[in-house]
């Protein structure tokens, strides 16, 4: 997520705080080393110093009127806090300059006539030059050249590491303010006679006109008019409000491309789930071709949730910073011109609702996806058990058919049993009747046919009922 400005970035104290630390008197100091070394307290938190130190982590800058400013906020994706040590360690007089000073994400370098001030955030690195205003671009001059008064070296600008997101000169003038209408024909005449926004801010205590217009330089151009006495700290804080706003504004845009790249994939997706769930309903297709049908719909959304999610939530907090930013210049208008605030809100509010609204549409899309899945699985589920069913009720049919042909079976066993029986009687009789006994072994055996088939039936039945009581 994005770092919420001032005190809200990776932590560290700048040079300036560092400064304020090592001048402390011998007492303070002391003091310092009594607290690091005091075992009144339960040990420390890993982070509770770091945490401590968050507010001092982004100072405002103190700016001295006339001032020009230049700010450029370049994406540092793929560019590390190394690659940007050695681009600082090219200024002159900054062949010393350490790896661990850049670690706060903040560092502040003062030369002789300027300072530059290095930022580092989540998705972008700021760079500020501070110098005082050079002859030619007060109000008396119409379209002043700002670019050729730039006290870096030619070349170090440009080869600055990362991918231009913004780019702002600002001209901080002191001015008389009083009559508000001429303080602004003069700021309007300053832009070329071209067609600006401005605000009062601070309920009047400073004028800021702009007209949001790229350049052919590659900057944008902001100007500031501050009555006389107007303090450093003040016109520090009123830079440090104008460029983040519109810093936040364009990295609140990014989720705009994103936005409208992902409609027509969208579209298609919810059209090809639109099919898979008409066809569900209708019983047209398997469950295995409507399975693999929304396998690969819930695959693109997927993929699309994990690439823009970060994105869209980025846009929200940026837009949530430019909000909170524009109500901390506590605007007031001057009447026939438009707000910087009103002007900006009424542009980017469009912007920002299309970015949300496709953020809605892809995790709406997602829990659709689900439904229908689910919707899938149950009729898979209510199939499967059809499925069950029907072989349960074979295997039963099977098992009836098995007792039936086991009773069959058992019925032509006890006759086997029974005629084996017999015929040993046959057997014994005729050895009986060769032996001398007066017997005719036919008739005997012929008698004793039902009493063997009771008895074989009998011991059947004993046998089943010993296995039905083991059962």
């Amino acid at each position: 997520m994005p770092q919420l400005g001032p005190g809200a970035g990776t932590l560290g104290l700048s040079h300036t705080a560092r400064a304020a630390m090592t001048s402390l008197p011998a007492s303070s100091a002391a003091t310092a080393d009594t607290f690091a070394a005091s075992t009144a307290l339960p040990p420390d938190d890993d982070w509770r110093e770091m945490l401590h130190n968050e507010v001092h982590a982004r100072p405002s800058a103190r700016i001295r009127l006339p001032a020009l400013v230049f700010t450029v906020a370049v994406l540092n994706h793929g560019v590390s806090r190394e690659d940007e040590w050695a681009h600082l360690k090219q200024l002159p007089g900054q062949a010393g300059l350490r790896l661990e000073d850049l670690h706060g994400n903040f560092l502040r370098l003062r030369f002789a006539d300027h300072t530059l001030k290095w930022e580092r955030h989540t998705e972008f690195t700021r760079y500020a030059v501070v110098q005082p205003l050079p002859e030619g671009a007060g109000l008396d001059h119409a379209e002043p050249a700002l670019l050729d008064q730039l006290v870096l070296p030619p070349d170090w600008l440009r080869a600055v590491p990362g991918r231009t997101v913004a780019a702002l000169q600002l001209v901080m003038l002191e001015t008389d303010i009083t009559d508000p209408h001429a303080a602004l024909a003069a700021a309007q005449r300053w832009f070329g006679g071209r067609t600006v926004v401005a605000s009062l801010m601070g309920n009047g205590h400073s004028m800021a006109v702009t007209n949001f217009r790229l350049r052919t330089d590659g900057f944008e151009r902001l100007l500031v008019l501050a009555p006389p006495g107007t303090t450093e700290t003040r016109a520090g804080r009123i830079s440090q409000r104008l460029l983040e706003i519109e810093i936040y504004r364009l990295m609140a845009l990014r989720g705009l491309p994103v936005a409208k790249a992902l409609a027509p994939v969208l579209a298609e997706s919810e059209s090809a789930l639109a099919t898979v769930t008409a066809r569900l309903e209708a019983r047209e297709s398997s469950e295995a071709e409507l399975l693999d049908q929304l396998i690969h719909v819930a695959a693109r959304v997927e993929r699309a949730t994990a690439e823009h999610q970060y994105r869209f939530s980025a846009t929200e907090a940026y837009d949530a910073l430019v909000r909170q930013r524009l109500t901390e210049l506590r605007e007031k208008p001057i009447p026939g011109t438009q707000t910087i605030g009103e002007f900006m809100q009424r542009r980017l509010s469009p912007a920002i609702a299309t970015v949300a609204a496709t953020a809605q549409r892809l995790g709406s899309l997602s829990q659709r996806i689900e439904r229908s899945s689910a919707l899938l699985r149950t009729r898979v589920d209510i199939a499967t058990e059809t499925q069950n069913h029907q072989l349960l009720a074979k295997l039963t049919r099977g098992q009836e058919l098995q007792l039936h042909l086991q009773s069959t079976v058992e019925g032509l066993s006890i006759a086997a049993i029974s005629y084996y029986v017999i015929s040993l009687l046959l057997y014994g009789g005729k050895a009986a009747k060769a032996a001398g006994l007066p017997l005719n072994p036919e008739m005997a055996a012929g008698a004793a046919i039902p009493l063997v088939l009771w008895a074989v039936w009998q011991a059947t039945r004993r046998i089943h009922r010993r296995l039905h009581t083991q059962d």
